[in-house]
């Protein structure tokens, strides 16, 4: 058997077996008395309305494309588009490009902060403030306009201002829709209280 000279000798050799012995119970206690979880705790990350979000269900970058009677293609893009909860056949869109061209290539094209689409009425209504551009030279911003996706018809629901080749156009209304005959080319009339800046440096 190992002798031991003096105490502190005796401390030591306690200490290496007692030390360890402490050491694992507790360890054991922390598998022993594991801290209860509360299982309505969720994770802040995962926190997700599933209501809200079957409200507000959309669908992002959709497009619709088609052929009116008198020959015009129209093509309507959104940033995002919802369906309407109190008319199915209405679509609620956000950030529209509307493009329409007619059979001898002329182009409209326009810009719009919101609006929409009734497959029903077949209209689009463009809001939020609209910007009208034609391949004729024409930029033209309004408040509102509504145009159909049966036929070549566009019409302002508000005041607009043309700058054109003759210079700058303001007017009460403005309507654009296909001239009759074999050109069928795309005419617009602005009406209202038309006034005209002429500016020679535009032609």
């Amino acid at each position: 058997m190992t002798t031991y000279d003096n105490n502190y000798s005796r401390f030591v050799a306690w200490t290496k077996v007692i030390l360890p012995v402490v050491a694992l119970g507790i360890l054991s206690t922390l598998f022993l008395f594991p801290r209860n979880i509360d299982p309505s705790q969720s994770i802040p990350y995962a926190e997700v309305d599933v209501e809200e979000l079957a409200q507000n269900q959309r669908i992002g970058a959709p497009n619709y494309a088609g052929v009116t009677e008198d020959g015009s293609a129209i093509s309507i893009t959104a940033k995002y588009a919802r369906p309407d909860t109190e008319n199915p056949k209405r679509i609620n869109a956000t950030e529209l490009t509307t493009i329409l061209e007619d059979a001898n290539g002329g182009r409209i094209d326009m810009i719009a902060g919101d609006g929409i689409i009734d497959s029903e009425q077949q209209i689009t209504s463009l809001r939020g403030g609209v910007q009208i551009t034609t391949s004729t030279g024409f930029t033209i911003d309004t408040s509102a306009i509504v145009a159909r996706l049966d036929e070549t018809s566009i019409v302002s629901e508000g005041q607009i201002t043309a700058r054109g080749p003759l210079g700058l156009i303001d007017a009460g209304k403005m309507v654009l829709k296909t001239q009759k005959g074999a050109n069928a080319s795309h005419l617009l009339v602005f009406k209202g209280g038309v006034k005209m800046v002429y500016d020679p440096k535009t032609r």
